[in-house]
């Protein structure tokens, strides 16, 4: 059994067809949905092998979320694909009570892409006096590694060493791109000139040795930033918090302490309530590589009961992995769902890195607020089950 390929144009209505077939002759199953679309199979070039069909996933629509961020300005209808009944419905009462509030306010902190090779020496003392010269040579480094771009630019290159080895973290500007392959290519060059120069005692080089942790969280990215590092926060008055969500600040605060504190005995990476859910949703939606959820999803809440009693709350995510050019977001519908809050294109990224931190700040509120007044499992009852 073979999957049939064309060489030629592996894309061509000839061959996705002929493979529409072999699926249904091998399962000896018709898959009608599966093989309804609306685009010509060859724009998913680069984004899928062997394309058979697409796989509809419902997409709702959220808002008007009033953001005021430094990139996104102004009110946003926010499209999110999901198949969990009820997160809509959440999110658009978060997104009610917050832009009744004046909106978000949002924060892009810091902005970086890395990849982090790792070079194993003779012994702990060649892989300090290797770590120096790669502080003398870092110019040239530099230079080599942007030539493989127009768009990446270095930042700096951080060292960490255990026993005799040394991994070196190469930090990127990528532009609008999320920029992981970007960063791959750039650094092999410059880990290509490296290696030419026959470091002294050098024994074993890999490109990637996990500590780059792609798709996947780490304490590093909680302190040094793999993506977006955006902050969401807002503050409710708390009379308002009372008449939405049918409990007080002080309640509020309490819980958070709980959850945090159950965040921590369990080892979980997000004190908050659910923000991967939006992130997902909005990923799917707008052609971001969902598996960057992995690490888009941790977050850090922090609330606080001011002097007057009204409730500051943010949300703070560290690697938050998002482009709004290249990947998946010149996809048909994903581009849609983009432009739907002008985010498609160049100089958008961060526009957009800012709407999918205010869309989880609501969320969060949205949610904590349900469990609280005991309506979350009512709302799963009433428009989450499928029965």
């Amino acid at each position: 059994m073979k999957i049939p390929r064309n060489k030629i144009n592996n894309y061509a209505d000839d061959i996705v067809s002929e493979r529409q077939r072999f699926l249904n002759q091998q399962t000896k199953k018709e898959a009608f949905h599966l093989h309804k679309y609306s685009f010509n199979p060859e724009v998913t070039e680069g984004n899928i092998e062997n394309f058979i069909g697409v796989a509809q996933v419902p997409v709702g629509l959220a808002g008007p979320l009033l953001v005021n961020g430094e990139h996104a300005k102004g009110e946003f209808l926010i499209p999110m694909a999901t198949t969990e009944g009820t997160l809509v419905a959440s999110y658009n009462r978060g997104m009610k009570l917050c832009s009744a509030l004046g909106g978000v306010k949002t924060t892009v902190i810091e902005d970086k892409m890395n990849r982090a090779p790792i070079f194993v020496f003779k012994d702990a003392r060649r892989a300090r006096e290797f770590g120096k010269w790669v502080d003398d040579n870092y110019a040239q480094i530099k230079e080599l590694s942007e030539s493989t771009s127009s768009i990446a630019k270095l930042i700096d290159i951080e060292q960490y060493t255990a026993s005799k080895m040394i991994w070196l973290r190469f930090n990127f500007h990528t532009g609008d791109a999320a920029g992981q392959n970007m960063v791959t290519r750039a650094t092999r060059e410059a880990c290509n000139w490296i290696l030419a120069q026959k470091p002294k005692c050098l024994e074993k080089f890999s490109l990637a040795a996990n500590f780059d942790t792609d798709k996947k969280h780490s304490y590093i990215n909680y302190i040094k930033t793999r993506g977006k590092r955006v902050v969401a926060e807002i503050t409710v008055p708390k009379d308002l918090i009372k008449e939405t969500f049918r409990v007080d600040a002080k309640t509020m605060a309490y819980q958070r302490g709980l959850s945090t504190t159950g965040s921590l005995l369990s080892g979980s990476v997000n004190n908050g309530a659910h923000s991967a859910n939006g992130i997902t949703a909005m990923f799917i939606a707008c052609g971001q590589d969902v598996a960057n959820v992995a690490e888009s999803s941790a977050a850090i809440i922090y609330p606080e009961i001011l002097d007057n009693g009204d409730y500051y709350f943010s949300i703070t995510i560290p690697a938050l992995i998002v482009a709004t050019y290249g990947g998946g977001t010149s996809l048909p519908t994903q581009r849609e769902c983009l432009e739907i809050m002008d985010c498609y294109g160049s100089g958008k990224v961060n526009k957009f890195a800012e709407i999918v931190a205010a869309t989880a700040l609501c969320g969060e509120l949205s949610l904590s607020g349900a469990v609280l007044a005991d309506e979350w499992v009512s709302s799963h009852e009433s428009l989450g089950r499928n029965r």
